[in-house]
């Protein structure tokens, strides 16, 4: 299939005069052409291959626990959208977008859980980097809550009273 006019157009801005080399030119229809070509789709480099060179990364954390969490998602993004797009990877226990608690709108990050490690690995090496609501998402495993630390009591003088702390004129 065919750039549209419109896409090959917005292509020539991006990439100014300069042809792509067939390699790229077929990578990026593949990405951006829907699957309904006419001959058979070439197959997208490797993520590692983005940076390069062919090296794995290797300084990612191991998962400890089958929650994950989820960064770079859009505000438009629900519960039911996080749910559905990681459903696939296996039995997912929960999905949860964390939402500002006045506007009621995303914060831009969730979290999933799976009922096996197994499952959230798949899921992180299958979602991470990928698009979800027209952003590109990003998947970690999710670290324990810091404890915060308790709340200094009020400082109480030696007759009982407690002492005003404002300073100016309190009218």
């Amino acid at each position: 299939m065919a750039l549209s006019s419109s896409s090959s157009s917005l292509l020539r801005r991006l990439l100014g005069s300069t042809p792509l080399p067939s390699s790229a030119s077929s990578a990026l229809r593949a990405a951006f052409c829907s699957s309904s070509s006419s001959g058979p789709s070439p197959t997208l480099p490797p993520a590692s291959s983005i940076f390069g060179d062919d090296t794995e990364v290797t300084n990612v954390p191991p998962l400890t626990t089958p929650k994950l969490f989820v960064s770079g998602l859009s505000r438009l993004t629900t519960d039911d959208k996080l749910k559905s797009a990681f459903a696939p990877f296996g039995q997912l226990l929960e999905a949860k977008v964390i939402t500002d608690r006045v506007s009621g709108r995303s914060k831009g990050f969730g979290f999933v859980r799976y009922a096996s490690l197994e499952e959230a690995e798949t899921a992180r090496q299958g979602m991470n980097a990928k698009f979800l609501d027209g952003w590109v998402i990003f998947v970690d495993p999710a670290k324990p809550r810091e404890q915060k630390p308790a709340p200094q009591p009020d400082s109480v003088s030696h007759t009982g009273f407690r002492t005003n702390k404002t300073v100016g004129w309190c009218g």
